[in-house]
């Protein structure tokens, strides 16, 4: 029997980890990097590009880089316009008004774009194990409908898997932390701020079943917002000074937007970072440089609004739960962007405790999803197995 890999296909960002031993493994990717960008680029002469090389050329290739998938995934044409309006590639209407990328003349569902980064996934855990993986446990979001899990599940038979089990993210995050092992009923907030979203899910936690109590949120509120007004900063700084908007050029976007996030980063550990990018636009003939000092409390100021935005999608699931923040054991946290430094000052706010750390917040959802696969391939035993069939 081989081993059942554990995915988090995420909007923005995905991972992929795997038991060995006792013990789950977040794999590394080519680029060894331990998540991949939920992105494929598709480029000249009919070559792909997924993960960290899509994300590279996204800007000055924006009609064939296709990102945040997830948002398409198991719905209608007519549901979507919002998203539709939102990303540069173009998006039409499918048979069964379904809705389908159009790239060089040829439509592609939804469906086949995930199947392209969940390939990405197999692959990058094929070349850790050394051996072929077919078997996989997959993650969407607590609110995802019936055809967003089933859309989720044919997207890992086109990548040649067989979806063993479709289990919510909170819960897989609630396992990565062994919290069935309590031996107790509890209550569980999973706060998870991701590159593209904000889901909020109270859990509760009882003779070994998980039960979402409750689940809201934000479809656009992630990092890649944080990274915007890092961006809008930037460019409204250098268009004061010498009269040119840096974001109408793609190439300078590009650098702009990278060198926004690798300041986000830099400010979630440090309390100024300095952006410094060269030659980033001709002024008049002359090469003009980028050189920028920007403190965390700079940042958190431009950021206040997005960090205000969580409070009201968690009023509206404790109020859903019918339970008191009092009442909550434990706060876990999931995504990127709650490595916020902000964020985590919020959390702890809201519900009155510290969150619980110890399980990276890129790779608990996946690291969740790989022990579900342990139990799944008889490796682990002594955790609860869950029962949400795909």
């Amino acid at each position: 029997m081989g081993k059942i890999i554990g995915i988090d296909l995420g909007t923005t960002n995905s991972c992929v980890s795997v038991m060995e031993g006792n013990e789950p493994v977040v794999i590394p990717n080519s680029e060894g990097k331990r998540t991949t960008p939920s992105i494929v680029a598709f480029i000249e002469g009919g070559e792909r590009k997924v993960g960290d090389p899509a994300k590279r050329q996204a800007i000055t290739n924006p009609e064939k880089t296709i990102y945040s998938i997830k948002r398409f995934m198991g719905e209608t044409y007519d549901r979507v316009q919002k998203e539709i309006n939102r990303v540069p590639y173009k998006v039409v209407k499918g048979k069964n008004n379904t809705p389908r990328v159009l790239i060089d003349g040829r439509e592609y569902s939804p469906q086949e774009i995930s199947a392209m980064v969940l390939q990405k996934m197999k692959k990058t855990a094929e070349d850790y194990l050394g051996q072929e993986v077919t078997e996989v446990v997959i993650t969407v979001p607590a609110y995802f409908s019936d055809s967003q899990r089933q859309a989720t599940k044919e997207a890992g038979e086109i990548a040649g898997l067989i979806v063993k089990r479709i289990i919510n993210e909170p819960t897989a995050a609630a396992l990565a932390y062994g919290l069935d092992k309590k031996g107790k009923d509890i209550n569980v907030a999973v706060f998870d701020l991701g590159g593209g979203t904000f889901d909020i899910s109270i859990l509760e936690l009882g003779d070994g079943v998980f039960e979402v109590k409750s689940t809201n949120g934000n479809t656009h509120l992630g990092g890649d917002d944080f990274d915007q007004v890092i961006i809008d900063w930037l460019a409204e700084e250098f268009k004061t000074e010498h009269n040119i908007d840096l974001r109408k050029d793609p190439m300078a976007l590009q650098r702009l937007k990278e060198a926004a996030e690798k300041a986000k980063v830099e400010l979630s550990s440090g309390s100024s970072t300095e952006i410094n990018l060269p030659y980033i636009m001709p002024v008049d003939g002359i090469p003009k440089h980028l050189v920028k000092t920007l403190s965390r409390a700079k940042f958190e100021q431009l950021a206040d609004s997005l960090i205000q935005e969580v409070i009201a999608p968690c009023k509206a699931a404790m109020k859903d739960s019918g339970l008191s923040t009092s009442e909550i054991d434990e706060v876990l946290l999931v995504g990127g962007s709650t490595r916020m430094p902000a964020i985590q000052a919020k959390v702890k706010e809201f519900f009155g405790k510290d969150p619980s750390k110890g399980v990276n917040p890129d790779e608990v959802v996946a690291v969740g999803a790989a022990s579900q696969g342990g139990v799944l391939s008889g490796d682990v035993t002594d955790v609860l197995l869950l029962d949400v069939t795909p």
